[in-house]
């Protein structure tokens, strides 16, 4: 049986040479976020895809997959092209598995890679984007360490963004 995701792949690779970014963005949509976080989020993340937009080239080469943690981790859209993106707002609750959404950034990122191999696609080394109040509800030391040896083995780069109040001391704990 054919499967869609692979030939929508293999179907945007044949038309489109240029090389990829895989980027993903990890999304701290928890209770914590709720009011004014998450309504600046909302808005950080239409500026994004607004000025991905505009750019011909970051059109042709940047590939977006979001991940949100709040109330659990939800894979809220799969790598795909900027204009295939939507700009729908995120609404926050629950708590914050980070580490867990961040271990599945990493691993989405290291699939995404074998796919561009796998088509003879060359690609820029990934990003990996956390915007949060730094407040995880799970064991996110693990994540750190993952984060730190992709890295140091220059996998991906990782950036930690804090909202207004986050906690600090954690992002940089992650953060290289």
């Amino acid at each position: 049986m054919l499967d869609p995701e692979k030939y929508l792949d293999e179907v945007e690779f044949a038309e489109n040479l240029e090389p990829r970014c895989a980027c993903v963005l990890v999304l701290d949509t928890s209770g914590s976020m709720k009011g004014e976080r998450i309504k600046k989020l909302n808005e950080g993340y239409r500026a994004f895809l607004t000025t991905l937009k505009k750019d011909k080239l970051a059109k042709l080469r940047v590939e977006l997959c979001i991940v949100a943690c709040g109330g659990g981790l939800k894979l809220i859209q799969d790598f795909t092209t900027i204009d295939r993106m939507s700009s729908q707002p995120f609404v926050s609750n629950g708590d914050t598995p980070m580490g867990e959404a961040i271990t599945s950034a990493v691993a989405k990122v290291t699939e995404r890679k074998k796919v561009y191999r796998a088509n003879g696609i060359r690609f820029y080394r990934p990003w990996v984007f956390l915007i949060t109040d730094g407040e995880p509800t799970d064991d996110w030391k693990p994540a750190a360490k993952l984060i730190h040896e992709q890295e140091q083995n220059q996998h991906l780069s990782f950036f930690a963004v804090g909202v207004e109040g986050a906690n600090m001391n954690i992002l940089n704990q992650i953060s290289v």
